[in-house]
């Protein structure tokens, strides 16, 4: 009995590591192989790109500026995406939330002028926080009440946010012959890391990277050795049997949403308050739908999260490194391969662990 157990433990092991690990390896490495083969195809030297690529995004702290500034709203979004889905639920709607917290954000930046900068700071933050949080309660308390998916919930809340900020910044808040408002107040701005770091001269990143970072640990904590993040992640790994317990999986799920849409709303920080110091429609370029990916990728765990961004961010700034050589739309193929590459291994090696599970068993 107790080698059967052992062969069970060692067998869960492996299927984790096999899950955490390998998957992302393979699947990157695939992205790259299949990236190598595109630039033979087009007459360059993979070799030669990626050693520009690695070079300009890694070789030297102006990139690594760049590829840090890029990685922090993704971070922000990919712990949005993974939270929900640790409580079972698909949050499309990140990218809805980020535009409603970054407008709440320099909302209060620019009409809370006088606060002084020690309150006006935090209340910015707050403002991202509950703007993206309120956008996130809505396809919860949808979901909790009535039932309707929160797929097709947040996807049209992703349309009004964008048509009600669209709408607030050109007619209501704006600044003549520009798509943005007026700038926030001085002493709500938040410094770049260059004020710290005179290496990072030239580069956006800014103070908002470590908010982001301190956001993962918050997620872990919260998820793992809390009541209630137990309770989240009992209700996404079997909602009949979480009732059964005792865990109300109405509350679980408005709550995951809640927060997963709290953590989108701070990706204004980063931009309104460390980088742009004013909300600009259209900022975000598919940020909140790239949280996605960057969840799958990271396995939805924070840590995961984090390395997972950071190679998105490292793919989008290289990108630009390598333009003048080959298109920019290799980027856009190497994330698409990471992505189907992820999808289709989760299920591949699942099967292939399993299989190897009854073998050992006999």
């Amino acid at each position: 009995m107790n080698d059967i157990l052992r062969q069970l433990d060692r067998g869960q092991l492996v299927q984790k590591l096999s899950g955490a690990i390998a998957v992302p390896v393979i699947a990157v490495a695939t992205a790259l192989l299949a990236g190598a083969a595109f630039i033979a195809a087009i007459g360059q030297s993979p070799v030669v790109v990626y050693g520009i690529l690695l070079r300009g995004t890694f070789g030297n702290f102006y990139g690594l500026g760049q590829v840090l500034f890029k990685a922090t709203p993704l971070i922000f979004t990919g712990l949005s995406v993974a939270l929900a889905f640790k409580a079972g639920l698909f949050n499309i709607g990140a990218e809805g939330q980020l535009y409603i917290g970054a407008f709440a954000v320099a909302w209060v930046g620019f009409t809370f002028s006088g606060v002084p900068g020690f309150l006006l700071v935090p209340l910015c933050i707050l403002a991202g926080a509950l703007g993206g949080a309120l956008w996130g309660f809505i396809p919860g308390y949808l979901k909790a009440r009535f039932g309707t998916h929160e797929v097709i919930n947040t996807i049209m809340l992703n349309f009004i946010a964008m048509a009600l900020t669209g709408y607030l910044v050109t007619y209501v808040y704006f600044v003549p012959e520009t798509v943005h408002t007026q700038r926030i107040a001085a002493q709500a701005q938040i410094p770049r890391l260059e004020e710290f770091w005179p290496v990072f001269r030239g580069s956006p990143v800014n103070l908002s990277l470590f908010l982001a970072l301190g956001a993962a640990v918050a997620v872990y904590l919260f998820l793992w050795k809390t009541k209630f993040g137990f309770e989240l992640r009992a209700t996404g790994s079997n909602p009949s049997a979480a009732e059964y317990g005792g865990i109300s999986v109405g509350s679980a799920v408005i709550t995951a949403m809640t927060l997963s849409g709290a953590l989108s709303g701070l990706v204004g920080v980063d931009f309104v308050m460390g980088y742009k110091h004013y909300y600009e429609g259209g900022f975000s370029s598919g940020i909140g739908f790239m949280g996605i990916a960057v969840a799958l990728l990271g396995r939805n765990h924070p840590l995961g999260v984090v390395l997972a961004a950071l190679l998105f961010g490292a793919l989008s700034y290289g990108g630009l490194v390598v333009n003048a050589i080959v298109p920019k739309e290799l980027v856009d193929i190497l994330q698409a391969i990471v992505i189907l590459v992820v999808i289709a291994g989760t299920n591949v090696f699942g099967k292939l662990v399993l299989s190897l599970k009854k073998k050992s068993l006999g």
